[in-house]
């Protein structure tokens, strides 16, 4: 039993990191999707309506891959198939 809490207490902290990790990489991603936004709508203003739609699917999927993350680490916090590998293993 004691070495189950230690793959679902490691598992938990690796989620946290994932979250983390997809989170500042969401972050980073959209300041300089931004700033390289409204860079070329300075020097275009007349490309605003084309860059703006570009701009928004690159923001989808960034969102898409942090997403992604989230799912991962759900999926590994409440259906994590370690332990049940570790179950089978020791049965």
């Amino acid at each position: 039993m004691d070495n189950i809490a230690h793959i679902e207490a490691m598992t938990a902290l690796a989620c946290g990191i994932i979250f983390g990790l997809g989170a500042l990489g969401t972050a980073i991603g959209f300041g300089i999707l931004g700033g390289r936004f409204l860079e070329g709508m300075a020097r275009q203003p007349e490309l605003a309506p084309a860059l703006l739609v570009r701009m928004f699917i690159v923001a989808t999927l960034l969102d898409a891959l942090a997403f992604i993350g989230v799912a991962f680490a759900l999926f590994f916090m409440f259906a994590n198939p370690f332990v049940s590998a570790y179950q089978a293993i020791a049965h």
